[in-house]
C-alpha cells in the first residue's frame, strides 16, 4: 500500500451475493459477469487512487499525512468499497482471486478476466496520479523522487517474508469474517479494513505493505520501475493461497463452521472475496 516513501496495498473482497447457478463452467460475457468485471475495475481504480494519493500528498507536503494517516486511508477505502461493491464483487486483488480459485471458491475460467481488469484499474489510477501530481520521471535512480509503487527498504528476503505474512494474515481474516457466523455482514468491511490498516502500520516502512500484485504492478508499469517487482507478484499470491488452504483445513474440522464448497458457487459471503 505504501510507496517508496510509504506505500499501501491494497486489498479486495468477494462478492457477498453469488449467483447460485454459477459454476466452474459458467459462461463468460454474460450480463452478470460483465457487472462483476466493471465492479472490479472501478473498485481497484478507487482503491489504488485513494491509497496512493495519500502517499503523494504526504510526500509533497512535509509528511503531513503521516504513516498512520496513510494506513487509515488504505483501511477506510477498503471498508467503503466492500460496503459499496461487495454485493457484486469486491476482490480488487489478484492474490485473493487466485487463492479463491485454488480452493474452488471461484470459477477458474473467469480468473484471467478478473486479473486483467484489476491490473487495468491499478494502472489507470497510477496514470491519473502521475498526471495530477508533479512527480519526477526517473524514480528508480533518484533517491528523493516519489515512487507510488512498491520497493523494499531492506533485503529482498525480508520483503518477501513480510509480504507473505501480511497477505496471509489478511486472507485469513477475510475467510474468517465472510464465512463464520460469529460476525454479521455489516461488520465485514470494518474488520477487513482494520486488518489492512494494521498491516500497513507495522509493514509499511519495510515493504510498503502491498498485499496486492495489482497495487504494485500498476505503478511499476506507469513509472517504468520494476525493481523487486517479482517479490510483490509472487509473495502476496503465495501468502493468500496458503492462508486460504489453512482456513479450509481449519473450518473442515469444526461442524459449526461452513466448509468450503466443491463448486464455484460457495457460501454466499465468500464466493467473491475482495482483497
Amino acid at each position: 500500500m505504501l510507496s517508496k516513501t510509504i506505500k499501501f496495498t491494497d486489498t479486495s473482497l468477494p462478492s457477498f451475493t453469488p449467483n447460485k447457478q454459477e459454476s466452474s463452467f459458467s459462461p463468460l460475457f454474460s450480463a452478470h459477469f460483465l457487472q462483476k468485471l466493471i465492479a472490479e475495475l472501478v473498485g481497484t481504480y478507487y482503491l489504488i487512487f485513494a491509497g496512493c494519493a495519500a502517499i503523494a500528498v504526504n510526500a509533497q507536503h512535509n509528511n503531513t499525512v503521516t504513516l498512520i494517516g496513510i494506513a487509515l486511508v488504505w483501511g477506510l477505502v477498503i471498508m467503503v468499497l466492500v460496503y459499496t461493491l461487495g454485493h457484486i464483487s469486491a476482490h480488487f486483488n489478484p492474490a485473493v482471486t487466485i487463492a479463491l480459485a485454488s480452493c474452488k471458491r471461484f470459477p477458474l475460467n473467469q480468473l484471467p478476466a478478473y486479473i486483467t481488469v484489476q491490473v487495468i484499474g491499478s494502472t489507470l489510477a497510477s496514470a491519473t496520479l502521475r498526471l495530477l501530481f508533479d512527480l519526477n520521471n526517473d524514480v528508480c535512480s533518484k533517491k528523493h523522487d516519489v515512487f507510488l509503487g512498491s520497493s523494499p527498504s531492506g533485503s529482498d528476503l525480508q520483503a518477501f517474508v513480510m509480504e507473505f505474512i501480511i497477505t496471509g494474515f489478511l486472507m485469513l481474516v477475510v475467510c474468517a469474517v465472510t464465512t463464520a457466523k460469529r460476525t454479521t455482514e455489516e461488520l465485514e468491511g470494518l474488520i477487513i479494513g482494520a486488518t489492512v490498516t494494521l498491516n500497513v502500520i507495522f509493514a509499511g516502512e519495510v515493504t510498503g505493505a502491498s498485499m496486492n500484485p495489482a497495487r504494485s504492478l500498476g505503478p511499476a508499469l506507469v513509472w517504468g520501475c520494476y525493481k523487486g517487482i517479482w517479490i510483490y507478484l509472487l509473495s502476496p499470491t503465495l501468502g493468500a493461497v496458503s492462508a486460504a488452504w489453512i482456513y479450509k483445513m481449519l473450518s473442515s474440522t469444526q461442524k459449526t463452521e461452513p466448509e468450503f464448497s466443491n463448486t464455484a458457487s460457495s457460501h454466499k459471503r465468500v464466493t467473491d472475496l475482495p482483497l
